[in-house]
């Protein structure tokens, strides 16, 4: 396979193209404008709430799709491609288990906003970070007037070893995601970044040969699978770097942006 054939870009977000301090290097955003002009269409996948997203890549939101809350919205502009919902019933037959384990934090993620119960005065602070809109409410089981994407679920050890071992046994009809050190998420069966970008590719009529993806946690691992030019980053999870087909340097070296200055320079040889 040849770099010349790419014609989508798609990237991870925390851990991946943002840099430890949840930044966006400058570097992006010049390379963005040549991989327009190159006509590569880009896509931003996180577990990240959509408006959170947007936050991060406002200067260029109208003219990217965006794969939100692990595929669970994808939307393009003012157009939502595909969204993967959970029940209000399966939720509230999941929350009180959620309760029994120590030391995390419950986030219902809705299309409109996420809610939290919590009264601890410094979770939200966290929260915002990735979730711009939210609101604490009493009781999670009495939200309703929204739509609800997943939970997601925060360790303040690990979401792996504290709160995987406790879920596991949903799986077998539920996603069940470890998204991050902290973070573990459940929602659709379907709801993964890799479903969402396959139906992505159908629509604008792109292969898995001229996909490029990267990705650094487990919730990247569908859509690695989904790309010829699957990348882990050098700080990413020992499952990822199993299943990418090429390692770049860490989000915190513009390892993303290395890979992309690569590619158009391919691209303006050709």
């Amino acid at each position: 396979m040849k770099l010349s054939q790419v014609k989508l870009v798609v990237t991870d977000m925390d851990g991946t193209l943002l840099n430890s301090k949840s930044q966006v290097s400058p570097l992006f955003f010049n390379l963005f404008q040549k991989l327009q002009a190159h006509n590569i269409h880009f896509i931003a996948a996180s577990g990240r709430q959509y408006f959170s997203i947007v936050e991060k890549l406002k200067t260029i939101k109208d003219q990217i799709t965006i794969i939100a809350e692990n595929g669970g919205i994808t939307r393009r502009g003012d157009q939502e491609l595909a969204k993967m919902l959970l029940s209000k019933d399966r939720i509230n037959s999941i929350l009180p288990l959620l309760r029994t384990l120590d030391n995390v934090f419950i986030v219902l993620c809705g299309k409109n906003k996420a809610y939290i119960e919590t009264q601890d005065i410094h979770f939200p602070k966290l929260l915002s970070e990735y979730y711009s809109e939210f609101n604490t409410v009493k009781d999670l089981t009495e939200v309703k007037d929204d739509e609800f994407l997943k939970i997601a679920i925060y360790h303040t050890d690990n979401s792996e070893q504290f709160i995987y071992p406790h879920v596991k046994h949903l799986e077998h009809d539920l996603q069940i995601k470890v998204s991050g050190e902290h973070w573990l998420d459940i929602s659709h069966h379907d709801a993964n970044k890799g479903f969402a970008l396959k139906l992505v590719q159908e629509e604008l009529g792109i292969s898995e040969d001229e996909t490029m993806v990267f990705g650094d946690y487990n919730n990247d691992l569908e859509m690695l699978e989904r790309a010829y030019f699957s990348y882990a980053m050098a700080n990413a999870h020992p499952n990822v770097k199993k299943v990418a087909r090429f390692e770049t340097k860490s989000n915190d070296e513009l390892g993303v942006e290395t890979v992309l200055q690569e590619l158009i320079a391919t691209k303006s040889a050709k």
